[in-house]
């Protein structure tokens, strides 16, 4: 029953798309919208800000969300389906959706992707999808206790600035998909003021100037330079400092999150 849900749910968010994109030369932009809005919830203590960046070529899965799931925690959640075109959209799109269910069950971010991971696994059997895979990286932040609860799906590392230093918030098991007996387990982190965490999609890191990425520790780099500075100055340095780096307009997309507490 469940995988059937998830069929008619995919066909529904498939038909919605494609009159989507049957209305204006501009929908694929639009739909980005949904997956990456430029408006994104005030919460109250901490200063949150991102940037999104639509590469060159067809429509990719990059997608970001911010929500509330109880008076005192929230979720931050950044991801990518691999591929380009109107599938991986959807199926990120699907993920988005699903993240906000299975918060409201369950508080920690690993068991999230546990079911997440076994759902999408179910329906890649049910619809022939198997080239598809969603990196995904999940923080919960709980502000009655000061903490940081994170857990990452095979997704580029998320970077935190705390008593001074920056450090890599790595996967803590494999992208989604990929095997559906995957386990997945969470790293909690305390919170202090001034804290920054940034997360980024691999668009950002994977642009190259001629045989060279611009990787993850110029990210890190960024982070560390100021992280004093403001949140939305932090997000367009690191994508003007990529875009600088590769002379070139972006082949991918690009999707930046910034959030300092306190």
């Amino acid at each position: 029953m469940r995988e059937a849900r998830l069929v008619e749910a995919r066909a529904t968010l498939e038909l919605r798309a494609e009159e989507v994109l049957a209305q204006h030369e501009l929908a694929p932009l639009r739909w980005s919208e949904r997956l990456a809005p430029e408006e994104l919830p005030t919460i109250e203590g901490f200063e949150v800000a991102h940037h999104y960046q639509a590469g060159a070529g067809a429509m990719a899965g990059d997608f970001y969300d911010l929500f509330r799931t109880s008076n005192s925690r929230f979720a931050v959640a950044i991801g990518d389906v691999t591929g380009h075109g109107l599938e991986p959209a959807i199926t990120a799109f699907q993920v988005k959706n699903l993240l906000r269910v299975f918060l409201k069950q369950f508080r920690d971010p690993a068991q999230v992707l546990q079911e997440l991971n076994s759902l999408v696994c179910s329906q890649s059997r049910v619809d022939g999808r198997n080239e598809e895979m969603v990196s995904v990286c999940l923080v919960v932040m709980d502000q009655a206790a000061g903490t940081l609860r994170f857990a990452s799906a095979g997704h580029p590392p998320a970077w935190f600035f705390h008593a001074g230093n920056v450090r890599p918030l790595r996967s803590t098991g494999p992208i989604l998909a990929l095997d559906p007996n995957a386990d997945y387990f969470s790293r909690e982190i305390p919170m202090e003021s001034g804290d920054v965490l940034l997360l980024y999609t691999d668009g950002l890191v994977e642009v190259r100037s001629g045989g060279e990425m611009f990787g993850e520790e110029r990210v890190a780099s960024a982070l560390a330079r100021d992280p004093r500075q403001p949140m939305d100055i932090l997000c367009k340095t690191v994508v003007n400092s990529a875009a600088e780096f590769a002379a070139q307009p972006f082949g991918d997309d690009v999707a930046v999150l910034a959030i300092r507490y306190g």
